[in-house]
């Protein structure tokens, strides 16, 4: 595996602790990540969809995100906007379920109305409520950025966009058409009895590959695995090998990936990876992209959210062959990878442990750690503080 790191970072690298991993209270102290959602997920970019999972107008999709409903829907001038997905009567959600069509949001609870693009346009009994003004009353609006055809929201804070934080990698991007691409079946939720980081950390962990993932070496070779990185992204990249796999799946996907006329030479067989600050990733092979998201439940749970896309104008045999060994490939590497963090995070419950070191070329875990410890300083500490901590600091 290589390693570089690619500048800028976050700034204050190389201040002491930057050998260390994050301590093991972090994973599973509720104080703790009470303060993280608030200064680290409650401001950070959150996918949604697609903008062709959204094609017309009424069309919508909803992420419930650390208490958060949010509904992203497009509206009748085609604009796409995010709400919350809250009534402004007397709180009550607006719509169950992931997805849907509606052309106007009506509350389940005492019918107020609300168009496609968030205004109160109907009030039962609306002289039993003098001096309302429905244009003060329209559904909360959630920031919202679009990148690439992927809908993102953010519920608090400003900062840079989508298109920023991705940085140099978005040219990289580029030729793979993610403007186009439609949805492979529908979004899949897998609970995870971890703390959301592990997830994280393990994702962009490159020393595990040749130990943990079998399949992945066979595919990459042992030294075709390479990670960095940057202020806002990690990157992992390898390139599958010519030499046939002893596995029968992994065989078959070398010998039915097709070539990809909108790619360039050195992309047809390279499967790239891009995990975004803080909890979400975009995984890129030559025959789809699929994104997937770590949506902390508590500090001990998590639910991973995921789906596939592809392009809709390469219906070949030889295409939907490799997708459908993609997924064959990729399900095994999950299964192993829940095993891997399953086991950090039981191991972290051990009084023994309290922090590890960090090598040289774990670059991505020592730059997720730097992050969290310019945003929270009590990360930087082996042992949590006493408890209420967190009041006395915002006091």
């Amino acid at each position: 595996m290589a390693t570089i790191l690619k500048q800028p970072v976050e700034s204050g690298a190389g201040i002491p602790g930057d050998h260390l991993s994050l301590p093991a209270w972090l994973y599973s102290d509720p104080e703790y990540f009470a303060v993280e959602m608030d200064r680290v997920l409650r401001p950070s970019w959150q996918v949604v969809c697609h903008v062709s999972d959204v094609p017309d107008p009424g069309d919508y999709h909803v992420l419930d995100f650390i208490g958060e409903s949010v509904i992203v829907i497009r509206g009748d001038d085609g604009a796409v906007r995010a709400f919350a997905n809250v009534c402004r009567h007397r709180a009550s959600r607006l719509v169950d379920g992931p997805s849907g069509c509606a052309k106007k949001l009506v509350c389940p609870y005492h019918a107020w109305t609300y168009g496609n693009d968030g205004q109160l346009t109907g009030v039962p009994m609306k002289s039993d409520y003098p001096g309302l003004d429905l244009t003060t009353h329209g559904l909360a609006p959630i920031d919202i950025d679009i990148w690439r055809g992927f809908i993102f929201i953010r519920l608090t804070g400003d900062g840079p966009r989508v298109a920023e934080r991705m940085g140099c990698y978005d040219a990289e991007v580029a030729p793979y058409r993610f403007e186009d691409m439609r949805a492979i079946g529908r979004v899949t939720l897998r609970p995870r009895p971890v703390n959301w980081k592990n997830i994280a950390d393990n994702y962009s962990d490159g020393l595990h590959i040749p130990v943990a993932h079998p399949g992945l070496t066979r595919l990459f070779g042992r030294d075709g695995y390479f990670i960095e990185a940057a202020s806002y992204v990690d990157k992992m990249w390898g390139n599958v090998v010519d030499r046939p796999s002893s596995n029968i799946s992994e065989r078959a996907y070398q010998a039915f990936l097709p070539h990809m006329p909108h790619l360039p030479a050195d992309r047809q067989k390279l499967w790239l990876y891009y995990k975004l600050w803080p909890n979400f990733a975009f995984e890129i092979y030559p025959d789809q992209i699929d994104f997937m998201q770590f949506l902390p439940l508590t500090p001990t749970t998590t639910l991973i959210r995921e789906i596939s896309y592809r392009l809709p104008d390469d219906d070949r045999r030889e295409t939907r062959a490799a997708q459908y060994l993609n997924w064959r490939i990729n399900r095994q590497v999950n299964r192993e990878d829940t095993q891997i963090i399953e086991r950090v995070q039981q191991g972290m419950a051990s009084p023994s442990y309290t922090v590890g070191p960090l090598g040289e070329s774990e670059v991505c875990l020592a730059n997720f750690a730097r992050k969290l410890r310019h945003l929270i300083p009590e990360a930087a500490l082996s042992e949590p503080p006493p408890g209420g901590w967190s009041r006395r600091a915002a006091a």
